[in-house]
């Protein structure tokens, strides 16, 4: 009989009694555990925990309708997904190709288990990139008086798609708290300094003029507040007092992609969960 791969992530509230609760499940329908990794937090008293397991096929309905019998026991969130499963997204840039390109490129190269479902830009200048990917463009101009309006189309454009994580790759718009609260835990953003420092639209000359010896990037999720989401991944590289804002520039544009692909792979493998202001984030 074939056995298939699945991931279970799961976040509740840490009592006693969990891990033999799942494990007494996985039992009853001869699932075997391949990996795990959990984490309890003293502090929240939250518990997270993401498993990678494999059944045989007719086993496996039956673990994903019946886990709910072990999940409202603890009150717990969850997700089951096929190992192998794809997650659609939606990539978000304006003018800068760096981030973009990357994502598309390890997509077609099977290094990122993603589907994109298009590529979203308020400029034109990165068409002929998507094009080129054999990817959708979606131009989607924003001006003061059609900011509204156009975000609606945005909405119903993720709806129809069927969207399940969008990837700002340098999308340089500040998204309405409407749209933030909407998705959250579902728009990820890459922001091109080592926050909490350097907020804002040109974080590369804020670092030049305090004269930092080390830059970075920084993959979080967006929420109402400015570059104040759970951050999920960051780098740093070292620089000197000879690097100008331009040179800066040139060298966060390697970081800023590496961090965001990473984040990408980690949210399509179930890796994140958001604990509060935080994350936790389970690599390999």
């Amino acid at each position: 009989m074939e056995n298939k791969k699945y991931i279970l992530a799961i976040s509740c509230k840490d009592v006693l009694g969990i891990i033999a609760a799942i494990s007494g499940h996985f039992i009853k329908y001869n699932a075997f555990i391949i990996e795990s990794s959990q984490y309890s937090d003293p502090r929240s008293n939250n518990f997270f925990i993401r498993i990678v397991f494999e059944s045989p096929t007719t086993a496996s309905t039956s673990i994903a309708d019946n886990f709910h019998t072990v999940a409202d026991k603890f009150q717990m969130e969850w997700t089951l997904q096929d190992l192998y499963y794809k997650p659609k997204v939606l990539l978000m840039a304006s003018k800068a190709s760096h981030c973009l390109v990357d994502i598309l490129h390890k997509a077609r190269c099977d290094s990122l288990d993603i589907e994109i479902s298009g590529v979203v830009s308020n400029h034109r200048d990165l068409e002929h990139i998507a094009k080129w990917y054999e990817v959708p463009f979606h131009h989607i101009p924003i001006t003061k008086e059609n900011k509204q309006e156009q975000e609606e189309h945005l909405i119903k454009l993720i709806e129809d798609l069927g969207v399940e994580y969008v990837i700002l790759a340098r999308y340089m718009q500040i998204l309405s708290p409407e749209f933030c609260n909407r998705y959250i835990g579902r728009v990820i953003n890459i922001h091109h300094s080592f926050l909490p420092s350097f907020k804002g639209s040109k974080p590369y000359h804020q670092a030049f003029d305090r004269g930092v010896k080390i830059i970075g990037a920084t993959s979080h999720y967006i929420t109402d507040e400015l570059d104040e989401g759970p951050i999920i991944e960051q780098e740093i590289i070292h620089v000197t007092h000879n690097h100008t804002p331009e040179k800066l520039i040139e060298l966060g544009c390697d970081i800023e992609a590496s961090v965001l692909s990473k984040t990408v792979k980690l949210q399509s493998e179930k890796r994140i969960f958001i604990n509060g202001s935080k994350t936790v984030v389970f690599k390999r």
